[in-house]
């Protein structure tokens, strides 16, 4: 077993249940199209990857009409739907016993940073993080591959078996998997055992008390 010293976490489905505010964030940016959704669950699908690869995939928008649709919705997310979130059951007790054990624990969301901060700050845990590194507004930074690796350089990260990625979707596994790093799937998210197992974790946790044994 791996002693990890740097935990990255994703954010959206691993330390927060945001499923209220995104899909009312979609569900705003899509009315403005005269789409109607009647069942709010189907877009679930938008929690982990991209926004613009979402709208591009899921509704075949161009990238121009992509554009536009995150400004929508970022239009009712900013206000309403960042609020619109749930900190899970003991993720402030697995921030707290991580920071007690001396590990470095860094944010590694597809968030845009600024929405991330915020949003850490309303449930008051943004004190536990060593650095927060998430997607820029303009999109250059979306990926997690590419967020993972913005944090490690930031870091200064040069012994990579030493970091573990943690989170719900196969993205933050992909990704963590491309940047050469271990990972730990979690099963309360918004991803399933399959998902998670078929993208190559290197764990998997099915509750949150569940991940601190397999970091230490």
């Amino acid at each position: 077993m791996n002693k990890y010293d740097v935990i990255l976490l994703d954010l959206d489905g691993t330390l927060t249940d945001p499923g209220l505010g995104i899909t009312n964030s979609v569900a705003h940016a899509l009315e403005k199209r005269n789409i109607e959704v009647s069942d709010r669950t189907t877009l679930y699908k938008f929690i982990g990857p991209p926004l613009q690869d979402s709208f591009e995939q899921f509704y075949g928008f161009s990238q121009e009409e992509c554009l536009a649709a995150i400004e929508d919705y970022r239009e009712y997310f900013s206000d309403k739907g960042i609020y619109e979130n749930e900190l899970y059951d003991g993720i402030e007790e697995l921030l707290q016993s991580l920071k007690a054990a001396g590990k470095k624990i860094v944010l590694a969301t597809s968030k845009p940073e600024e929405f991330s901060i915020k949003i850490l700050k309303y449930f008051g845990i943004d004190g536990y993080f060593d650095f927060i590194a998430g997607a820029t507004m303009d999109g250059t930074r979306s990926r997690k591959v590419d967020v993972i690796r913005y944090a490690l350089e930031q870091l200064g990260i040069e012994d990579l078996s030493t970091t573990v990625m943690v989170g719900d979707r196969k993205y933050d596994i992909s990704g963590a998997v491309a940047a050469g790093i271990d990972s730990i799937g979690v099963l309360y998210g918004y991803g399933n055992y399959q998902e998670l197992e078929s993208a190559g974790a290197t764990y998997i946790a099915e509750k949150v008390t569940d991940i601190l044994p397999l970091i230490e």
